[in-house]
């Protein structure tokens, strides 16, 4: 049977505290409480820096059964490197700690940059190089170079388990059929991103699971989602469900803490 995760785009947030974080809630209680009225959260310290397998045990630790994470890839992957010649910078990402969250691991999210259009080739040379399983990301991780000190290197996989990729491309290139069909032939999703316009949406989506990031209705990241739109949304997430399609949908559009509520207003209609 397919999966809902619903969920936010980070937890730690000063204007949340006091409004949706209970007054007096304190800083290290903040994830347990967002687990224990959504099933899911995106990773995003993963994209800024690599993170320690000691942070990647406490946020599996903080966490009520069956949360899931997804985790963000590396910047300077995306960013930097813009895709070339990240063999090892995807070897250190793996073994900072990500394979820690055991089976709290979700799908690894690579955000892309505005400027980086389809090329065929560096798609192709990126994807891969990607794990498609716990011990392949184990067995990549063992690559890693001196940015991540063996000490401290995560390069087993205690669980065993497949693993999902998520593409979210921003630049128009990428709203294509030959892009389309491209990622669906290597069984990478699409994300489907509302921007307020500021990116294509990418509508056709790829891969055997679908996944979702809500940057904001009217204002990117920032205000809510109207009760119309959430329902529509709702509508959409069921046929997927229908379809036997795991799907996963984060809200972005924290500035204004409607985030984690938008999140949870979903959820309800979900059922």
């Amino acid at each position: 049977m397919a999966r809902t995760f619903v969920g936010i785009s980070g937890w730690r947030y000063a204007s949340w505290r006091g409004d949706f974080y209970p007054k007096g809630l304190r800083q290290k209680d903040e994830l347990r409480y967002v687990s224990e009225r959504l099933p899911s959260a995106e990773l995003n310290g993963s994209f800024y820096s690599l993170q320690r397998p000691s942070s990647y045990e406490a946020w599996r630790d903080e966490t009520t059964e069956g949360f899931v994470f997804a985790v963000k890839g590396g910047r300077f992957i995306t960013h930097m490197k813009q895709l070339r010649g990240i063999e090892t910078p995807l070897a250190n990402f793996f073994a900072s700690g990500v394979l820690a969250l055991g089976t709290k691991l979700g799908p690894i999210l690579w955000q892309l940059p505005e400027r980086l259009e389809f090329d065929r080739d560096v798609l192709t040379d990126f994807i891969d190089l990607l794990p498609r399983s716990t011990a392949d990301a184990a067995r990549l991780a063992g690559g890693h170079d001196d940015k991540v000190p063996d000490e401290r290197a995560v390069t087993a996989a205690v669980v065993r388990s497949p693993l999902r990729h998520a593409l979210e491309p921003r630049h128009e290139s990428f709203d294509t059929p030959e892009a389309r069909a491209f990622l669906a032939e290597r069984g990478v999703s699409t994300v489907v991103s509302d921007s307020a316009g500021r990116w294509p949406t990418m509508h056709d989506e790829t891969g055997d699971f679908r996944y979702v990031r809500l940057h904001g209705e009217a204002r990117l990241y920032g205000g809510g989602y109207q009760p119309e739109t959430l329902d529509a949304w709702a509508k959409r997430v069921r046929d997927w469900l229908a379809e036997g399609l795991d799907t996963y949908v984060y809200f972005d559009n924290d500035a204004d803490g409607r985030a984690p509520y938008d999140a949870v207003a979903l959820l309800e209609r979900l059922g």
